[in-house]
């Protein structure tokens, strides 16, 4: 199964950057390839919300159940959609009031074993992009220039 690993030291609190990739309706606004979202259902504890993504004329969506231990830990479960699985987790570790640790993991697999071989190479780029697009959204909100550190 194909995975990436990210570890970033940012200039924001670790309540700003759980607050920030918990706000799924907003992902369409910065990441890319995020065409819209759509949250089913949000509570205090989880969530469930479909994605629809594309890229020229592809366009896929995905469901996902989503576990939110607030200021901690985000785990994102796959439902449905054209992977076999995708499960990411993301760790929010405070390292003073204004800064903090955050660590990204994801795995997935492709349904079709020969298309997984192919795609996952631009797999990690794509995600490596969206991880930056985090933390571009996070200078935006905050007004902070990052200056991350990136250890994956």
């Amino acid at each position: 199964m194909p995975g990436i690993h990210e570890v970033r030291c940012l200039p924001y609190s670790a309540e700003q950057m759980f607050d920030l990739v918990a706000d799924v309706g907003s992902y369409s606004k910065f990441l890319p390839w995020v065409i819209a979202t759509r949250v089913k259902s949000d509570e205090a504890t989880h969530m469930v919300a479909d994605m629809l993504v594309g890229f020229k004329s592809l366009r896929e969506k995905f469901t996902s159940r989503v576990e939110k231990r607030r200021p901690d830990e985000i785990r994102v479960h796959y439902v449905d959609g054209p992977l076999r699985d995708l499960d990411n987790i993301w760790l929010f570790r405070p390292l003073g009031p204004a800064e903090c640790e955050v660590e990204f993991t994801v795995d997935f697999t492709f349904r079709n074993p020969l298309f997984e071989k192919i795609a996952g190479q631009y797999f990690d780029r794509a995600f490596r992009k969206m991880v930056n697009a985090f933390e571009e959204r996070a200078a935006e909100l905050h007004g902070i220039a990052g200056n991350a550190i990136s250890q994956g």
